[in-house]
């Protein structure tokens, strides 16, 4: 047995009820229904905080792979430059201009081979790992002379 109950709802609701109606053919009833069950579902509100606890987590997972990542290439570029500056002895002046024209030569090489590994979907970060594990392993794949 139904009773019936009246309501009132502001026109543009009332429109959004009446097109959904129509497109799902169904009565207003049927929708008005429906939203005020799952409303007052007590699993309802439970379904909603478990997708957003999914959501965080995945979020949360995705945030540590990037603090990862941003933390190895500010580690080798760090590395990098304190190992440059450690063996690179200072040029005499009259060097100086054959060293920045070879300078921009490597420069445009590196910028070339980049995006070539960039196109190829090559990553260093995917590559650290597969070093590591090669050299760790006993019986690695290194070439004589190589640690």
């Amino acid at each position: 047995m139904r009773h019936r109950m009246n309501v009132y709802f502001p026109p543009e609701l009332l429109k959004q009820i009446a097109d959904l109606a129509d497109r799902k053919k169904l009565s207003r009833s049927a929708i008005v229904e429906a939203a005020v069950a799952s409303f007052l579902s007590p699993d309802g509100a439970d379904r909603r905080e478990a997708a957003f606890a999914r959501r965080l987590d995945r979020l949360s997972r995705q945030v540590q792979r990037l603090e990862r990542s941003v933390g190895i290439a500010i580690e080798t570029l760090a590395l990098f430059i304190r190992f440059w500056l450690t063996i690179t002895p200072p040029l005499p002046t009259d060097a100086q201009a054959a060293a920045q024209l070879k300078g921009r030569q490597r420069y445009e090489g590196f910028v070339e081979a980049l995006g070539r590994r960039l196109h190829k979907g090559q990553s260093l970060l995917h590559e650290i790992p597969e070093d590591i594990h090669r050299h760790a392993s006993p019986g690695a794949d290194a070439p004589e002379g190589e640690p």
